[in-house]
């Protein structure tokens, strides 16, 4: 159900999204898609994520692994596995863009960069995770 403004009446900008938000590696091989709206979003600043994506930290967006698919390219994925963390990445053998971070402890749960969408995915972040281990430069 579409969410209500203070007045009662139905959000328009919800009613006028589609309802699946696209998104793309950098190259365009790799095509996806959540349910609008995302179910979270947040700013990663943990070590591991600043050592794969060579970022001081990453905005990701998550869904319920239902409500995120794979439109194109999945044959361009390629997955990295921490077995240690129970993490898999998943990025593009193309271009190299991180698609997707899942973990072992959330197996319902998916998370995809903010910045692969080009539009709205209907949540902005709220929070920061691993701010301790957040480098000073940063």
């Amino acid at each position: 159900m579409p969410p209500k403004s203070n007045q009662g009446t139905t959000d328009r900008a919800y009613l006028s999204h589609p309802e699946w938000v696209k998104g793309a590696c950098g190259c365009g091989i790799v095509q996806f898609e959540i349910k609008y709206p995302a179910r979270w979003a947040y700013h990663d600043h943990s070590n591991a994520t600043r050592k794969i994506m060579g970022t001081a930290s990453v905005t990701y967006v998550g869904s319920w692994r239902k409500r995120f698919r794979v439109t194109g390219g999945e044959e361009a994925l390629s997955d990295y596995r921490d077995d240690e963390k129970g993490i898999t990445r998943r990025f593009c053998i193309e271009c190299g863009s991180a698609v997707a971070y899942e973990r072992d402890a959330s197996p319902h749960m998916i998370n995809t960069p903010r910045g692969l969408f080009k539009e709205g995915v209907g949540r902005e972040p709220r929070y920061h995770v691993r701010m301790g281990e957040m480098p000073d430069w940063a």
